[in-house]
C-alpha cells in the first residue's frame, strides 16, 4: 500500500515515534496530517520541519473529542499516554485517552462509506504481554497487562478487533519494544538519564535495577511500520522487536561509560514501581518474513544520542525541570 503515494492520518505526530514517522512519511511523498493536541510531551520544535512540505498540515485536536476526519487512506495512531509511572499515579486519563480515543477513532472510521474507510493502524506496546521471566511471546499469547497503561492498550486492541468483525473496518495491531532514539522527551529510561547525567544528577532506577527489556531504535521501528502497511496481512497484528535485551543497570552502565562517569556513583535505586514487569521479551518472526530487520547498532545509536544530547539539548530550558526526582506513588499502592 505504502509504495504509491497516500493521505496519511498521523496521530500524536508531535510524539516520539510519531514525529519519526512524519519526517520518513514525508520523505517518501506521501500526504500527512497531523492531528496532534499538543500536550506536555509534545515536542512543538517539530513545525520547523515540517510547515516548509507542502504535503504536511496540523490539524490541533485530541482523539477523544474530535467529531470528523478528512477522507485519507490509512490512519496510523500514535497518539497515547505512555508513561507507566503516570499512570500508576492516576489511570483515568490512561484509559480516556489510549482506551475512548481509539473508539472515537473507529467511530469516525464507520462514518464513512465502505468503499472510502480508511485502514487503522493502531500502535501498541509489548507490555500488553505482561512478564515472563521464560516466556517468549508471539502474537497469539494471551494479553496479561500488569498496569493500567498496558491495559488501556490492551482494551484498545480488543475494541479494534470488534469493531472487524462487527463493522468490518479494517486494521494492522503493530506491538512493538522500548523505542530509543534522538530528541526523545526526558521522562523514559534512556532519555531521562542522559539529562540527569548533563546536570549533574543521578539515574534513578527502581529496585535493584534488574528488570530486563529489549530496545529498538525509533528508525527501525518507523520502517517496522512501513513494511507492515506495505505488505503485512490486513486484520493481523505484528510484533517488531530488534533482539537486543539488557537489564537497566546494564542500560545505564554502557551510558556512563560512553560518558566517562563512575557507575556506582551516578545511580541511585529509588522504591520499586508497583506491578513492576521483570522482563519483556517477544519474538517478531512474522514481520521479518516480510523482509524487515533492526539495522541500527544499540552502542553506536547510544553514542550518537549522547553526543547529540551534549551540544543540542533539544528541550532547552525545559530539561532541568524535566529530570527532576519523581512523583510519589499514591499512598494506597502495594509495593512490591
Amino acid at each position: 500500500m505504502f509504495e504509491n503515494k497516500q493521505r496519511v492520518i498521523v496521530t500524536g505526530g508531535n510524539g516520539f515515534i510519531g514525529k519519526h514517522f512524519i519526517i520518513r512519511a514525508l520523505e517518501l511523498g506521501h500526504e500527512v496530517t497531523n492531528l496532534d493536541n499538543l500536550a506536555y510531551a509534545a515536542d512543538k520544535k517539530m513545525g520547523v520541519w515540517f510547515y516548509g512540505n507542502a504535503n504536511y498540515s496540523l490539524l490541533h485536536g485530541d482523539i477523544t473529542s474530535i467529531n470528523s476526519i478528512p477522507e485519507v487512506d490509512v490512519v496510523i495512531n500514535f497518539a497515547a499516554e505512555s508513561h507507566v509511572d503516570n499512570s500508576i499515579r492516576g489511570s483515568r486519563h490512561f484509559t480516556q485517552t489510549n482506551t475512548n480515543g481509539v473508539q472515537n477513532l473507529l467511530e469516525l472510521i464507520r462514518t464513512f462509506e465502505p468503499s472510502l474507510r480508511p485502514l487503522l493502524v493502531q500502535i501498541s506496546t509489548d507490555e500488553v504481554y505482561g512478564d515472563s521471566l521464560t516466556e517468549t511471546f508471539d502474537e497469539e499469547s494471551p494479553l496479561r497487562p500488569s498496569n493500567p497503561y498496558a491495559a488501556s492498550k490492551a482494551a484498545a486492541e480488543h475494541i479494534v478487533r470488534s469493531y472487524e468483525r462487527t463493522y468490518g473496518i479494517n486494521y494492522q495491531i503493530i506491538r512493538m519494544s522500548n523505542n530509543y532514539g534522538r530528541r526523545q522527551y526526558p521522562e523514559k529510561l534512556i532519555a531521562r538519564s542522559i539529562a540527569r547525567f548533563l546536570h549533574g544528577k543521578k539515574a534513578l532506577l527502581h529496585g535493584d535495577g534488574s528488570y530486563r527489556r529489549s530496545w529498538l531504535h525509533v528508525e527501525d521501528a518507523v520502517e517496522g511500520i512501513l513494511k507492515v502497511i506495505t505488505d503485512g496481512n490486513i486484520n493481523d497484528t505484528y510484533n517488531i522487536s530488534s533482539g537486543v535485551e539488557m537489564n537497566n543497570n546494564e542500560v545505564i552502565r554502557k551510558i556512563t561509560d560512553f560518558m566517562e562517569l563512575d557507575f556506582s556513583d551516578s545511580v541511585e535505586y529509588v522504591l520499586n514501581r508497583p506491578g513492576q514487569d521483570l522482563r519483556y521479551l517477544i519474538e517478531d518472526r512474522k514481520i521479518r518474513a516480510l523482509g524487515w530487520q533492526p539495522k541500527k547498532d544499540f552502542d553506536k545509536s547510544l553514542r550518537s544520542i549522547i553526543s547529540e544530547t551534549r551540544t543540542d539539548p533539544h528541550w532547552g530550558s525545559m530539561a532541568p525541570a524535566l529530570v527532576g526526582n519523581p512523583v510519589p506513588y499514591p499512598e494506597n499502592y502495594r509495593p512490591d
